[in-house]
């Protein structure tokens, strides 16, 4: 067991500067007793140390595993961000293998650097339908979860920003539903795309199952829009850039430590209740403790937090003991429910060489672009995706048959249940041609998975079981999902641009080799969620309260997409960002 040295603080504060340390041992002895620990500086932990902060009497630490953001390139220029997962800016996760995948285990990107994995995402901005913030009001008993109150938190995070080309957005999204003077930049990508026109027309060809819509992020997104990104004056903006930024980190109220791992929090002197306002911090072979003065705040996300909870203690008791971990507190939801949403892609050869595919294999023209893009933050290399422009988002018919074994998964009948993502190339595939593509997702998904531990060591990797595609409500979703991606693209406004299939797509012929297809290729969409699900407050399952409160003892919170009971459909940035604006207030609240 290893050495445990246990740092006591004293309750004077010397005036300081914030400062980002490189690791815990740079920290300095005199900084005082922390009010609050934060337990990851990515999304929602960024949030929390700047809502915190505004209150010069709170003294915040926050522990970051992973290193800085300053300098990343690839993740600053957003058409590089593809070139982040497998570095060591990701945690380099690794799925158990997925029966529902044919055995494949899938890399399982989350981000391990400070802001998160919203340093590392595709900057999707997409909040979801009002109807899954309605439902988490349902499930938590807590009105404030609702769309109607958590859209000041949504649009609290915003800062909408022109696109680079700054061209006409008159139609494009509506002023309504967006601030201009928040947090994150939002935008509307500034590189048009050759097939722009050709999407927009089959909104009105097929407008019955593709119809326009202005705004998806109105809380009503059903049909084909401009997609919203956070990015702003062509460079990423992410939690790290916009909640931390150098106003921000000259807080004398508020110090960051990079590079340092917390293993557990540990239980301390409390009240009724047991507290909890110990981290335990591995330094190489021993270890240290910290104490919050008020609370612990876990914004690991939907591994990290779970894997520190259970190491901790929390969760199943009789699978704590199983596997050498004494139980603190017997929370069975813990680490379960991991809700995670299943897509692929699918790629037609287009009778076109202007697609964006000419950007992959042309180191000259890489270069040039490049280039431009130090020069003035503008082109190609402002956009979040190779060649998208437009996101379409699907419900099922209300009489597919499926509902005749299911009940429906999603929030309400303005909620999608599907996301087609149209893309003027094959997004980064290096296969020579000129494509384009319809990347697919099921987003209400109903097969369920978890994380455990493989062992009582806290710095083992934890056992992550996606569940995909147990259910067959699932599998039936993605034939749909492909079957409407063919629909788009035989739509009059691709005839004779589109010709055949590419790649293993262009061999299936029926619905038995397409099931094949989707096992043999379906990945993750990286929006896993749920695993520390919150609860209304008499519930007998779920991890936290309507208040983000750890149940059953005190000084615990948890702020992180891990507390979503339901996946929003949708990419899950957004929700997060807004869920830690509310958590901000929440605890600001408890603690005046």
């Amino acid at each position: 067991m290893s050495f445990i040295n246990l740092l006591f603080f004293t309750i004077y504060f010397i005036t300081c500067h914030c400062a980002i340390y490189q690791g815990f041992d740079d920290l300095p002895s005199k900084v005082g007793i922390f009010d609050f620990i934060i337990v990851g500086g990515g999304t929602a932990g960024s949030v929390i140390a700047n809502r915190l902060t505004e209150n010069v009497n709170f003294h915040v630490l926050v522990i970051e595993a992973g290193p800085s953001n300053e300098g990343v390139l690839n993740s600053e220029v957003p058409l590089f961000s593809p070139r982040l997962a497998g570095s060591t800016f990701d945690w380099n996760f690794t799925t158990i293998s997925q029966p529902g995948l044919k055995g494949r285990a899938l890399a399982f990107p989350r981000g391990h650097i400070l802001g998160g994995s919203s340093s590392i995402n595709g900057m999707y901005y997409t909040r979801g339908s009002s109807s899954d913030y309605d439902r988490f009001a349902k499930v938590t008993g807590d009105p404030g979860w609702s769309w109607r109150n958590m859209l000041p938190y949504i649009l609290k995070s915003e800062k909408w920003t022109a696109p680079v080309d700054h061209h006409n957005t008159t139609g494009q999204f509506n002023p309504a539903f967006h601030n201009f003077k928040g947090k994150v930049s939002v935008s509307l990508s500034g590189v048009a795309q050759t097939i722009d026109d050709r999407a927009l027309q089959t909104t009105l060809d097929l407008k019955d199952q593709f119809p326009f819509n202005e705004d998806m992020n109105s809380g009503n997104p059903l049909g084909l829009g401009w997609l919203q990104s956070t990015i702003g004056n062509g460079t990423r903006s992410s939690a790290a850039t916009s909640y931390l930024g150098p106003s921000v980190i000259r807080r004398s109220n508020l110090h960051i430590v990079l590079n340092t791992r917390v293993t557990r929090v540990l239980q301390s002197n409390g009240g009724n209740k047991p507290s909890f306002r110990t981290v335990e911090i591995a330094m190489g072979d021993t270890t240290t403790m910290l104490v919050a003065r008020k609370e612990v705040i876990l914004s690991g996300g939907t591994i990290g937090t779970p894997h520190v909870l259970l190491n901790s203690g929390f969760g199943d008791e009789h699978e704590l003991k199983l596997i050498g971990v004494p139980s603190v507190a017997n929370l069975p939801s813990v680490g379960k429910n991991l809700t995670e949403q299943p897509g692929m892609l699918l790629t037609w050869f287009v009778n076109s060489t202007d697609t964006a595919d000419n950007f992959k294999n042309n180191a000259t023209l890489q270069a040039q672009l490049f280039q431009q893009w130090q020069s003035n933050r503008t082109g190609p290399l402002t956009a979040a995706d190779a060649g998208v422009n437009q996101v379409a988002w699907l419900r099922l018919p209300d009489n597919a048959t499926v509902f005749s074994e299911f009940n429906d998964p999603s929030s309400g009948r303005n909620t999608p249940h599907l996301e087609l993502m149209i893309a003027n190339s094959a997004f980064f595939s290096t296969t020579p041609g000129h494509f384009v593509s319809g990347s697919v997702a099921l987003v209400t998904p109903l097969s369920r998975g978890s994380v455990s531990l493989a062992s009582n060591d806290p710095l083992e990797n934890p056992l992550i079981d996606l569940g995909f595609l147990s259910s067959t409500f699932d599998i039936f979703s993605l034939l749909s999902a492909v079957s409407s991606a063919r629909r788009f693209f035989a739509a009059p406004a691709w005839q004779g641009y589109v010709l055949q299939p590419a790649g293993s797509f262009a061999n299936v012929t029926n619905d038995e080799e397409l099931e094949d297809f989707i096992r043999d290729n379906a990945v993750s969409a990286s929006h896993p969620v749920g695993t520390a699900a919150m609860s209304s407050r008499d519930a007998n399952y779920g991890v936290v309260d309507p208040d983000l409160r750890v149940k059953g003892v005190e000084g615990l919170r948890i702020v992180d997409a891990s507390v979503m009971p339901f996946v929003t459909s949708g990419h899950t940035q957004a929700p997060v960002y807004a869920i830690a604006e509310r958590a901000s207030d929440l605890i600001k609240s408890s603690w005046n």
